[in-house]
């Protein structure tokens, strides 16, 4: 299973075509989790807001632990060795969803999911752009549509199977489009990473994310491994796990890494975060306004993404128009115009609202990746996973899990609210799950409770419910406008600088 193959030439167009239907596979999982999974798993295992939010998560975090381990040793044990092993973790995740029993085993299903992920972006990104060394931002974008393409069309797939039909036959939808993208992954060839033709060493390559930046996404993979409901370290352990990771990579490097790369891993968590993080949770928070519409509130995720789908393919025109940087500061302010409008939005304007923020976030992906791939290429395929990774992490830890954990700490309040003012017991009544996760202690509501509560409770508590999720989304409003203003000071940095130019590996001329 050869990793190698000529790069003269043309780039090898089927090569292409087996990527971005990886990637569809990992846009399934992530979709049919989020459509199927979380809205039903709630009830089936009566799993509180915040246990959603955790396994929403851990469809998100372990992506980081992959791509960036994978990243080490890609270019040494192969680009197609490591695909079989994503094959294998996208099936055993398929399988052990399907025949789940409870939250673990939801948990660890989607563990491997997210694992298959991480590998699969690994291989492709460093591949495409080794492909396309002058136009990576442009063939970037274009292979992450196949992100909201997988989005549309297994959501499109699962919603049209009604409501009536088993989450585990919708579930086992992924399985398609894995078969598919191992199939001709088999068969194709690989290129040599741009990093190695240039005769760039891996030392060097180490060097580009340096002590720093090695600070940074092990600070992020260590405080989730050690959260509550994972191993359960102390801080101290956590701090000091972090420190000997990071002087070790930092003596070994002798680099504190590039001051650029640094500040653009720090700004994929908001990204990842407004992104990704919101995507998980975006079908649960909008069913009760899309119920009123008589709709199912998936296809606010399907609508967004195909806006993503189709808008990916004109990347190119649009980069070379406002540059990297400045469509990435543009689609900030559209994306945190669209989460407050969903989040304040009823009716018909749920849909104007839907499109705006799928406007905002279509770009912002993988135009990130082309501005470390085009500034960063002695970094091979670690600084362009390594940013990958950071998003992953940062959707998982703080974006999915923090959304959950709003949703209950709000409900939790504002029932408490309500008893203060209608002298009820509704709270010591059906809030009693006292929970732990890694922004704090929280208490949720019991759902096998609530079920049996009488229809004039149960409508009240609902109401609350409901409320507390449209909260979620205006809170997450502070992420893109955190991104807004790093994008216009680093455009105001090159500008100073003479603009910005893409960095191009001297072989690569040659």
């Amino acid at each position: 299973m050869s990793n190698k193959t000529t790069n003269a030439g043309a780039p090898d167009m089927k090569l292409f075509y087996a990527c971005f239907v990886a990637l569809v596979t990992t846009s399934f999982g992530f979709t049919l989790r989020s459509i199927v999974g979380l809205p039903e798993w709630g009830k089936q295992f009566n799993l509180t807001q915040t246990q959603l939010g955790e396994i929403a998560g851990v469809g998100l975090w372990p992506f980081a632990i992959s791509i960036v381990l994978f990243s080490l040793i890609v270019d040494k044990i192969g680009y197609k060795t490591a695909m079989v092993f994503a094959f294998v973790c996208h099936i055993t995740s398929a399988l052990l969803t399907i025949f789940a029993n409870g939250y673990w085993s939801l948990y660890i299903g989607t563990f491997f999911l997210a694992l298959g992920a991480g590998i699969v972006e690994s291989v492709v990104n460093p591949v495409v752009a080794t492909m396309f060394p002058h136009e990576k931002t442009k063939w970037l974008n274009i292979l992450h549509a196949g992100w909201p393409g997988g989005i549309v069309l297994g959501g499109m797939i699962a919603l049209l199977m009604g409501e009536d039909t088993r989450w585990e036959y919708k579930i086992a939808l992924i399985l398609v489009p894995a078969i598919i993208y191992g199939i001709l992954m088999f068969f194709r060839k690989f290129p040599i990473n741009e990093r190695v033709q240039a005769g760039v060493s891996y030392k060097e390559m180490l060097q580009e994310v340096g002590a720093i930046g090695a600070l940074a996404i092990v600070s992020m993979i260590i405080f989730q491994l050690g959260a509550p409901t994972l191993f359960d370290w102390s801080l101290t352990f956590k701090i000091v796990l972090i420190l000997v990771v990071s002087v070790l990579f930092g003596i070994y490097t002798k680099s504190l890494g590039q001051p650029l790369f640094i500040i653009l891993l720090l700004i994929m968590i908001p990204l990842a975060t407004t992104e990704l993080g919101t995507d998980s949770w975006i079908t649960d928070l909008m069913t009760p306004a899309m119920s009123d519409l008589g709709m199912q509130a998936g296809w606010v995720l399907v609508y967004t993404s195909a806006i993503m789908f189709i808008l990916r393919f004109f990347a190119g025109p649009l980069v070379h128009r406002f540059s990297p940087l400045g469509l990435l500061a543009i689609c900030s302010v559209i994306a945190a115009l669209g989460l407050y409008l969903l989040s304040a939005s009823a009716g018909v304007m749920i849909l104007i609202a839907a499109t705006i923020y799928g406007l905002g976030k279509t770009f912002f992906w993988p135009t990130m990746l082309g501005v470390v791939a085009e500034r960063f290429p002695k970094g091979g395929a670690l600084t362009l996973n390594i940013t990958g990774g950071m998003g992953m992490i940062a959707a998982g830890v703080i974006g999915a899990g923090v959304l959950g954990f709003i949703q209950d700490k709000s409900v939790d309040s504002k029932i408490a609210e309500y008893d203060k003012t209608n002298n009820t017991a509704l709270h010591s009544t059906y809030v009693t799950e006292k929970k732990t996760s890694l922004f704090g202690d929280y208490q949720a509501l019991n759902q096998q409770k609530l079920a049996a509560a009488n229809t004039e409770e149960q409508a009240t508590v609902i109401n609350i419910q409901n409320t507390a999720k449209k909260v979620a989304l205006k809170d997450i409003v502070i992420f893109p406008l955190i991104m807004f203003v790093s994008y216009v000071l680093l455009l105001l940095y090159f500008r100073y600088k003479g603009g910005y130019k893409a960095v191009v590996l001297q072989q690569q001329e040659s």
